[in-house]
Parts: structure tokens; sequence; C-alpha cells
């Protein structure tokens, strides 16, 4: 597979102008960010670029789901503001960048359209996608720029990249897998793909009671999907090394769990099998131990998804406990998804790993396919 096209293949840069594809589709509460991660990351590539002398930076970027037409909701103000003030703090000429309105603002990007495409690059001599967490969507400002301008990928796509494509052609064994989250039909393919190339698979969360169903055991009133009970079958089946929780930490039938502040019913530790009416919330001890042991003695690990409903306290200790485990690990460690990145943060511990991936679903399909549609046109966009 060609290498992407890096910032230095648009050398000379004094006195262009570029767009740049960014992911500013940051958390915002009552149009406050609450965490400007993304924006950061950006500023590596925006800085380097001011640094060559570029004249201006316009930057391009969805927000939230608007449905095709303006919505106040999701301006880019916050972020024009945030990102000004990062330059400025940096010591860059924040007047140099620019923020365009959000994309989304106008149905023809969520089409790929290329008219769009088009009104985006004008007035501008260069592309620049360093928006991962957008790559895996075929939108008009991801694949249809590098078809009208010489474009590179910047600092942290070409970053994200490089992990990823070392991960399925050069990890280190072991290789451990460590997936959570809610749906196993959301990374079934994810996991058909790792299985050719991880020495253990680990998982947890609720995706782990379809598992459990497909194994002969009950799950209580645990989240289960009955369309891929057979498929989990063969996973089980297929004499590769797939483990799923030994105990549990369950609800009593009629409480309530999550975030806010409405949590009633008893907890209990139970084993692989959940009483009638329980609900399955997290993996217990026995298995925290257990993956721990794997991942501590693995030269490679993924992690993506959550061993439970960690935004309640009751169910907190599996996910804190491979978030520890992946932390404290001599290995290779990469961790991607939202959920996973929003609990290591927590735990204050988005530090201590060697590399934290700014897209969930983009990884995965990355991991699932082995290349994207945005990396793609790059890599086309290159050879024009």
């Amino acid at each position: 597979m060609a290498s992407l096209p890096a910032l230095e293949d648009l050398m000379p840069l004094e006195g262009a102008s570029v767009l740049m594809r960014t992911d500013f589709n940051v958390p915002m509460v009552d149009g406050r960010i609450t965490d400007d991660l993304r924006i950061r990351l950006t500023l590596e590539s925006l800085t380097w670029l001011l640094d060559q002398g570029v004249a201006h930076v316009t930057t391009a970027s969805h927000l939230g789901r608007p449905k095709g037409k303006p919505d106040p909701r999701y301006s880019m103000d916050p972020v024009r503001r945030r990102l000004h003030e990062l330059l400025s703090e940096s010591g860059a000429d924040a007047d140099r960048v620019s923020v365009a309105e959000n994309l989304r603002f106008d149905p023809r990007e969520e089409a790929g359209n290329l008219s769009f495409a088009e009104e985006l690059v004008s007035g501008h001599d260069l592309y620049v996608n360093d928006a991962f967490g957008a790559a895996h969507r075929p939108h008009a400002s991801v694949v249809g720029p590098p078809r009208l301008r010489p474009c590179a990928a910047g600092r942290l796509m070409a970053r994200e990249v490089s992990v990823l494509e070392g991960l399925l052609h050069g990890a280190q064994r072991p290789f451990v897998a460590v997936l959570g989250g809610a749906k196993v039909s959301d990374k079934i393919g994810v996991i058909e793909a790792l299985l050719d190339r991880v020495d253990t698979l680990l998982v947890g969360g609720g995706m782990c009671f379809t598992l459990l169903a497909a194994a002969g055991h009950s799950i209580g009133g645990s989240l289960v999907e009955p369309d891929q009970v057979e498929a989990c079958r063969k996973l089980l089946g297929s004499g590769r090394d797939v483990r799923v929780p030994q105990d549990l930490v369950a609800l009593s039938p009629g409480g309530s769990f999550g975030a806010g502040s409405e949590r009633t019913g008893e907890t209990r530790q139970v084993g692989r099998d959940v009483p009638e009416g329980w609900v399955g919330l997290d993996i217990g001890p026995g298995t925290a131990a257990e993956f721990a042991d794997v991942i501590a003695a693995a030269r490679t690990v993924l992690w993506n998804g959550p061993m439970g409903v960690f935004e309640d306290p009751r169910f907190v200790a599996g996910t804190r406990a491979i978030a520890d485990a992946v932390a404290e690990a001599s290995g290779f460690t990469v961790v991607g998804g939202g959920d996973s990145a929003a609990a290591l943060a927590s735990f204050g511990l988005a530090d201590r790993v060697d590399h934290l991936s700014t897209g969930g679903g983009a990884s995965l399909e990355f991991i699932e396919n082995g290349d994207l549609p945005g990396v793609a046109a790059l890599r086309d966009g290159m050879r024009r």
C-alpha cells in the first residue's frame, strides 16, 4: 500500500492558502466546550503550516448532527474562540487561521457532493486532512478536495494511520485485544478481523452477554442481540483464544442505573449465569484479575470499549481494572473509542498509554477493512 502524502510533500508553502479538514466535533454543554482535546491535537499541524509561511489556513469541521441545515446549537463559535485562544497561547499568529461554519449545515456534506467540495477549496491552493475521526465517512470535505487540490495528511492523521497499520501488519506478540461496549453487532466485523491477528481476545461490556448466551449461559435481563447469537457461537467455536467473563456484577430486577442521580436496586456478584430478571452491568473481580494478567504479559495491547456502565460508580470497577492494567503494561498500548478515552481521562490515566486514538469508529473500521475512504482519497490524490 502506498504511503500517505506528508505535509513536507506540499513544500514550498510560503504565501499559500490551505484548507484543513479538522475534527472539532467536541463535547459541549449549553454552548460550553467540556473537553478541548480534539482542538488541541490539531495545533501541531497548524503551527507547522504557519511556521512554513502559509498565508492563511481555513479549518473546516462538522459538529454534532444538525441534519443538513443551520442550527445555532451547533455553531462553531465556541470552537472558534477556543482555537484562537490556544493558538495565541502557543505564540502562533491566530489571525492567519479561520474556522469555517459547521460543514453539516449544508446537506451536500454528508451526501458527498463534489460541488460542495469545489466550493470549500475555492480560494485555497492546498488541502490537508487532519481529521482521522471523520476519515471513515465518504463526505464531501473528506473525499472531494484530494481530487481538486494537492493534498497531504496532517500530523495527527499520519500518526493514527501509522499506528493502526502497525497493529495490522507488525504487532509484537503476544498481541491482546480487549473489546467492550454495548452491542456485539457493532464490532462483529472487527472481531472477525482481529481473530486472525491477535493471540487473545478479551470481551466484556454489554456485548459479552450475546457471547455468553451463545455458550449456553442464562443472561437474565441483560442486553442481548438474538440475531447475533449464531455468529457468536461460530466465534467461540473458531479455536481461537476468545475469553468471556467468568463472573459479573448484576443489578436486581427493576433497579435503575447510569450517570444520573437516580440509582436504585441491589447489586450482586454472580457467575456466568445471571439470575432471572437481573441485569449484568460490569465484569466481576475474578474476570478483571484474569484480564489484567493477560494484558500484563502482552507485548501489544488494543483496548476499545468499557467493561461496564462505568459512569455509575457501582459498575466502574471492571473498567477501572482494565484501565489500570493497560496503563501499567510494558507492551505497546493503543486505546481507541470515545468511551474508553473518557474512562482513561476520568481515572487520570490518559497520558499513560502509548497511543490514544481520536477516532473510535474510524479506528475500528480501519482494523476491519484495512483502509478508510478519507485515507484512500489522500493516497489517490497524491498520484494525481
